[in-house]
């Protein structure tokens, strides 16, 4: 089982191929924003890779990055478009403490939505 670390919260092994948005909420007990219900639409699921950042993206985590701005910024990345399937650090910076939003989101399928097509 992967290892996952949350700066700040601790260390937690992972079920192999777990979407990193429900391992955040699960295994690591973080409140994890999701706003978009995990189909890499709005960015809200963002983390900050320290160690571990996956080589590959997906198309759709791609584009919204891009369509925000935020394509090329050093570690950032959508939880709700990466598997777990490796050791990974990150910093889980958009969270629903502090967001003023009433809920995280719907919970995201356990598949990664859409289906990925990698770049």
């Amino acid at each position: 089982m992967p290892k996952l670390t949350v700066e700040g919260v601790g260390e937690f092994e992972v079920p192999a191929g777990k979407r990193l948005v429900n391992a955040l909420v699960d295994e690591c007990g973080v409140d994890q924003l999701h706003a978009c219900g995990g189909v890499g639409r709005c960015t809200t699921c963002r983390v900050e890779f320290v160690a571990g950042e996956p080589a590959r993206m997906t198309k759709a985590e791609r584009d919204v990055l891009t369509a925000k701005g935020l394509a090329g910024t050093p570690g950032l990345r959508l939880s709700c478009q990466i598997a777990c399937d490796a050791d990974m650090t990150v910093r889980a910076t958009s969270r629903l403490a502090g967001s003023g939003r009433a809920d995280a989101g719907g919970r995201p399928a356990d598949a990664i939505q859409p289906p990925p097509e990698w770049t």
